[in-house]
């Protein structure tokens, strides 16, 4: 096992044991329907993934103006995620649901994805 994939399976159990279950969901693009004319509604896919729920620093307030009162940092272990979280996913935590706004940050050193901080509004 090199490196970085020891990393992602070590970020993995830090959030397991310090996180909370984390729901994503996203919908998938219906195929055309030649009946209706158009493209048949989608269906949703959901994972569920650990993640940790932060709030944001002051100092990140002051150096990143796209931060809106309410926002708060997510942070995804990507070990075992079937898919990749994206702007159009929502997060469900706590039964509340949350968008995706950007920046959507990778950490992937050498391409072998560890983490994803996500910047959720509701």
């Amino acid at each position: 096992m090199a490196f970085y994939d020891e990393m992602a399976v070590m970020a993995l159990e830090m959030i397991t044991e310090f996180g909370q279950p984390v729901t994503l969901s996203k919908t998938e693009p219906g195929e055309y329907d030649p009946e209706q004319g158009g493209e048949a509604p989608g269906a949703t896919v959901e994972q569920t993934a650990k993640g940790i729920l932060l709030d944001f620093t002051g100092l990140e307030f002051q150096n990143n103006s796209l931060i809106k009162q309410g926002d708060k940092k997510l942070k995804i272990a990507a070990q075992g995620l079937e898919w990749v979280p994206d702007l159009l996913s929502k997060v469900s935590i706590q039964d509340r649901t949350w968008s995706i706004v950007p920046p959507l940050k990778e950490i992937n050193p050498a391409g072998t994805p560890i983490l994803y901080e996500l910047q959720v509004r509701s």
